[in-house]
């Protein structure tokens, strides 16, 4: 539980904070102090210099705070997605894959990842054609299936032949030509 004094805090004190105090605050913690939680999270993750697995661990902290930020709308959810999958890749990159693991494992990626692209790789492609002819609703589309793809070319590396790994090939590509 987080006290009125750990709410001051400028946000680079939260920083210096153990993982179960961060998560206890970020439990409580609504908006911008909930994504400093987050990134702060991350941040941690990032550090080359502590161990893979507390890495690991940073890394989870962060997924997890992820999960607690709003996500009641179309973009909400994209950018909870998004972050997630870039988080998720950066780690099977860096400290490589976990098949244990289903957060850092390729494989799970690479559905979590199909399953959130609501288009037919064939609409994306025939959109992006015409895109700027397009309503703002429909771009939004188009720029959230962009955003939700950006780790694909480094994702697809590490994945088996499979009809996923086909796909996210061709969203690679149509992700080149989307708004």
């Amino acid at each position: 539980m987080s006290s009125d004094a750990d709410r001051e805090e400028p946000s680079h004190a939260l920083s210096a904070w153990p993982m179960e105090r961060l998560w206890a605050f970020a439990l409580e913690a609504q908006g911008q102090e909930l994504e400093a939680a987050r990134v702060i999270a991350q941040a941690h993750a990032d550090r080359c210099e502590e161990l893979q697995e507390t890495r690991r661990q940073w890394a989870k902290l962060s997924l997890q705070i992820n999960q607690l930020l709003p996500s009641d709308t179309h973009w909400g959810r994209a950018r909870l997605a998004q972050q997630n999958f870039m988080l998720r890749m950066r780690v099977i990159d860096q400290l490589g894959p976990d098949d244990e693991d289903q957060d850092w494992n390729p494989e799970r990626l690479a559905v979590d990842t199909a399953a959130v692209l609501t288009l037919a790789p064939s609409d994306a492609r025939a959109l992006a054609g015409h895109w700027r002819s397009l309503g703002i609703d429909q771009i939004g589309e188009l720029r959230r299936h962009k955003n939700l793809t950006a780790h694909l070319d480094r994702l697809v590396k590490h994945l088996r032949p499979s009809p996923t790994r086909d796909q996210l090939l061709v969203w690679a590509e149509i992700r080149r030509h989307l708004p």
